[in-house]
């Protein structure tokens, strides 16, 4: 059944009002009528069985039953600091990343990221095409939210507050720790701590410093190892997220 994301601040008694793109793909491209049956999704984590009761010309009005939790969406909660790569490839992180489950990723400046965005209309510019792919992803694998893209974060200002319970860095130079190692080690606090918020940082091409590993390990990140081979930046978040929602039991 085709499934769509609404604003929740515009049902009106069980009712609602559909227009724009969704509206002309729900009846000129499926070629729904009055009667026909769809899912909305309030972004909030709530999927509203709901019947179309009246089309016009690109909008339609739909009659709600009650909501329930959205399926598709994790109950642990994983916040990617992203290490902003070069070309296109943040496209692909954010596309793969809310597919599988990410609640909200925040693009990182760190010593060694070479992509400028200082102009603000730049920063601008890239988020919200990042929030479109986020939009799209979520759609697409029935989440019940849209990740939110942040605006770029420094790596000192990120490390000296983040206030996760869980704060890790996959990072090449760890080679006792691994991933999956840190869950069966902690699963007891992890799980006590009611699936709370993990933070994860991803460097970009060119890693991390030393420097910077040091300062996160003295405000209680946790340097991991994804294993003896060197993944790409736009590998290793998608990596490391399938493996914590694997051990979190997000995957069955």
């Amino acid at each position: 059944m085709s499934r769509y994301f609404i604003d929740a601040a515009q049902i009106v008694d069980s009712h609602i009002e559909i227009t724009g793109e969704d509206a002309g793909h729900i009846l000129r491209v499926l070629r729904y009528e009055a009667g026909d049956s769809i899912i909305l999704c309030d972004g909030a984590g709530l999927d509203y069985p709901a019947i179309i009761i009246e089309t016009g010309k690109d909008r339609l009005i739909a009659r709600l039953d009650d909501g329930y939790p959205s399926k598709g969406e994790p109950d642990t909660k994983v916040i990617l600091y992203q290490g902003i790569p070069k070309s296109s490839k943040m496209d692909l992180i954010v596309q793969k990343c809310v597919e599988l489950g990410i609640h909200s990723i925040v693009p990182l400046n760190t010593s060694r990221t070479v992509v400028n965005l200082s102009e603000a209309r730049k920063i601008h510019k890239r988020v919200e095409r990042w929030q479109r792919i986020a939009q799209e992803a979520a759609k697409q694998s029935n989440r019940g939210i849209i990740p939110q893209i942040g605006f770029p974060m420094t790596f000192s200002d990120l490390v000296t507050s983040a206030l996760h319970p869980i704060k890790l860095i996959p990072w090449e130079g760890e080679v006792n720790l691994g991933l999956r190692c840190y869950f069966d080690k902690h699963k007891n606090d992890i799980y006590r701590e009611a699936r709370a918020e993990i933070g994860i940082i991803i460097g970009p091409e060119g890693g991390l410093s030393y420097e910077e590993i040091d300062l996160a390990k003295k405000h209680g990140w946790v340097p991991v190892t994804l294993g003896a081979r060197i993944l790409r930046t736009e590998t290793a978040g998608i990596a490391a997220l399938a493996v914590i929602m694997s051990n979190m039991g997000e995957m069955e």
